[in-house]
């Protein structure tokens, strides 16, 4: 997923949009004001007094965006917008849907915006799941193990059981030298506390690629980093790449559990804080620079011996801006 960058009319049409949305219950909170600050920084070019914009139609919108790839990002950036700074009202939802049907956008996404707003949470949770990147993982886990491997990774990933053999495989990274693609994953994990494939709450191994880009990209687990990390997935994911900056939107913004595994810590509001939208628009930045789509069915077992740096050169991944 890349990030376009509309020309100076159309950009300034859009950020009017982006305020008509924000302003649907009232005048935009903090959250969403530095979104859109964040959105004339790295995306849109311009600087614009906020305050003073006028309102845009969804009609309006749809003629000054003819692009279909920039109509899609809008969107995109709409439906952040909407649950940056908690659950969206109905209303909000209602705008949203406004103009991308102005824009000729239909995309299921919308759908489960609705019923958020609407507090059918398990509905929710369940169709934005089983379409974005758990949905994924779990078809690719499928794929390349069959379906007993599948219900095993699920089991232990929920903490009922474990597979010792799979973990030994894992563990055996820590024999590897110093500085090496596999020996760096396994001192992450060590440092942090994570279990590895095969361990009770270890991940699927379909799904490695997640921790594989907070090392390589040099993210935190912390929440900011966490957003850093998907977004930065986003730009480099061939299909469906919105779900992933959206799912940790929604954990570490919105206040929502999207997570499959036990864990059910969240944040309100991240997005606001002093720089991390622009951080998040950022990682797409540099996702979209990557060669090579870890999330689909890459085989890192064919890198864990090569130096960090050098995985990164072949990957073409970027220092941090």
């Amino acid at each position: 997923m890349r990030l376009m960058r509309p020309d100076p009319a159309a950009a300034l049409l859009g950020l009017r949009a982006m305020k008509t949305i924000a302003s649907t219950s009232g005048a935009a909170e903090p959250t969403v004001r530095a979104l859109m600050q964040a959105a004339q920084k790295v995306i849109l070019g311009i600087e614009a007094d906020i305050d003073a914009l006028p309102p845009a139609t969804p009609a309006e919108l749809a003629a000054g965006f003819p692009d279909p790839e920039l109509r899609q990002q809008f969107v995109n950036g709409m439906i952040v917008m909407a649950v940056a700074g908690g659950v969206p009202s109905r209303e909000t939802v209602a705008q949203v849907e406004a103009f991308a049907a102005a824009l000729g956008v239909s995309v299921p996404v919308l759908a489960d915006l609705r019923l958020l707003a609407e507090h059918h949470m398990l509905m929710f949770k369940l169709d934005f799941l089983r379409r974005g990147h758990i949905g994924d993982i779990m078809r690719n886990q499928l794929a390349q193990k069959g379906a007993l491997n599948l219900a095993k990774s699920v089991l232990t990933m929920r903490g009922v059981m474990e597979d010792p053999a799979l973990a030994a495989r894992y563990r055996a990274w820590e024999k590897l030298p110093e500085g090496t693609l596999g020996r760096g994953l396994i001192d992450f994990y060590n440092e942090h506390g994570f279990s590895v494939p095969g361990e009770r709450n270890g991940f699927p191994e379909a799904g490695l690629y997640h921790d594989f880009s907070h090392l390589l990209g040099g993210y935190s687990t912390e929440p900011e980093g966490e957003i850093e990390v998907a977004s930065f997935t986003s730009g480099y994911k061939k299909e469906r790449p919105f779900y992933v900056m959206l799912f940790v939107v929604l954990i570490f913004s919105t206040g929502v559990n999207m997570r499959p595994t036990p864990e059910d810590f969240v944040t309100v509001g991240l997005l606001g804080k002093p720089g991390m939208a622009e951080r998040m628009l950022a990682a797409v930045e540099r996702g979209s620079q990557v060669k090579v789509d870890l999330s689909d069915k890459w085989d890192y077992w064919a890198w864990i011996e090569l130096p960090i740096d050098e995985v990164r050169r072949r990957m073409n991944i970027l220092p941090k801006a």
